[in-house]
């Protein structure tokens, strides 16, 4: 395809991480993946890392365990504030965790939760905001955390879609309880499927170990806050937490080391790629394009649609599958108009113009760790070509 959603970041370095696990026998967790947690911690500043088989993973692990954390005090119905864009998996661990949803619209102009609506959407019952960073462009985290301090909520991050994007020099996806990144194919690292939690909280990571792994206290260290029962051999299969499955592989903790190397080169490519598709749309009236807060690791070129293309987004798809250029919507659009909302416990604050317009007139192209300015040439040709028609 003349201008793929994806590509391949692997080289010789990830087969050699392969070939030596393969080699190795072993392929279920253990040393591989705990290098790859601990490289992770301290590229990222943070004092625990913990892996999981997946970026929904890592969701559905650090959500299970916040509700468990001994400080926190979470009950079933209490309240989580999340942006209405976002992919399922940010939404569906809350709800299965049996915390409620409180949805609220998005800023249009950086596609992320609109704070200046954050406000009128606390109740008795709200507990956390879960900030989304979409599409490498992150929140204004220093802002939010300084409002979740003052009405006493944690903040939480899922920044599986901006791994390596900074707000202050700080890396997105530290500034709260918890952040989520993902190495999926898609995304700006791959350990083919992949997910990662970052926390400087003790607690909240021994918590995390346990819940990965079937909610046991096998490999635990002796000084954590959970019950371990006295007898080694009992303690193996001693259960402690409502538990997952949720361990990664050994190649895929073998895959994460050079991938995290070579990270800061891949982030300088796509920002480079992000300053040539900012220049090439800075005349087109017909779109909007996201505004960065930060430093964006921009993981995708996300447009919408107005004036003379609005409305008009099925046109533009055409064309640009025909010009052999891959796109998708905006993650989910509005969540709110998706069937299965139906099945989620949740709540809205205020209302969703911003979200709406996105699920209409939305849609995004992919960015890449190598130079792109032919791809996002033809990419503005074709959008002014379908506006000059209309």
């Amino acid at each position: 395809m003349f201008y793929p959603l994806a590509s391949t970041t692997w080289d010789d370095a990830e087969h050699q991480a392969m070939a030596r696990v393969i080699a190795s026998g072993r392929f279920t967790m253990g040393d591989e993946v705990r290098a790859y947690e601990d490289a992770f911690a301290r590229q990222f500043g943070s004092r625990y890392a913990v892996m999981t088989s997946s970026g929904s993973a890592a969701n559905l692990l650090a959500i299970a365990s916040a509700f468990w954390h001994p400080d926190l005090g979470w009950r079933q119905g209490d309240e989580v504030i999340v942006p209405a864009v976002s992919w399922s998996t940010t939404y569906f661990p809350v709800s299965q965790t049996g915390l409620r949803l409180r949805f609220v619209d998005i800023d249009p102009a950086t596609l992320n939760l609109d704070l200046d609506k954050l406000e009128a959407a606390i109740t008795p019952r709200t507990r956390a905001v879960l900030a989304v960073n979409l599409l490498g462009n992150p929140v204004d985290a220093p802002r939010l955390r300084a409002f979740c301090d003052r009405h006493g909520l944690v903040l939480a991050e899922d920044n599986c879609e901006s791994m390596g994007a900074t707000v202050d020099g700080r890396q997105a996806g530290t500034f709260g309880l918890f952040g989520t990144f993902s190495s999926f194919f898609s995304h700006h690292i791959c350990t083919m499927e992949g997910g990662m939690v970052v926390t400087d909280d003790r607690k909240l990571t021994d918590t995390m170990l346990s819940v990965r792994a079937h909610g046991w206290t096998r490999g635990l260290p002796a000084d954590t806050h959970l019950p371990l029962d006295p007898d080694p051999f009992v303690r193996q299969f001693r259960f402690v937490l409502p538990g997952y499955n949720l361990r990664p592989l050994e190649l895929e903790g073998a895959l994460g080391i050079p991938q995290l190397a070579k990270l800061p080169g891949f982030i300088a490519a796509r920002r480079a790629n992000a300053a040539l598709f900012r220049q090439a749309f800075a005349d087109v009236d017909c779109v909007d394009i996201q505004q960065e807060t930060g430093q964006s690791s921009w993981f995708g070129f996300a447009l919408t649609l107005k004036g003379r293309l609005a409305g008009r987004r099925p046109a533009l798809v055409a064309a640009l599958r025909e010009a052999d250029i891959e796109c998708r919507p905006i993650v989910t659009g509005n969540f709110l108009a998706n069937p299965v909302i139906d099945k989620l416990d949740h709540s809205t604050s205020g209302t969703f113009e911003a979200a709406e317009n996105i699920d209409v007139n939305g849609l995004f192209t992919g960015n890449h760790h190598y130079p792109i300015p032919d791809q996002i040439a033809r990419l503005r040709e074709v959008v002014q070509g379908v506006a000059d028609r209309g």
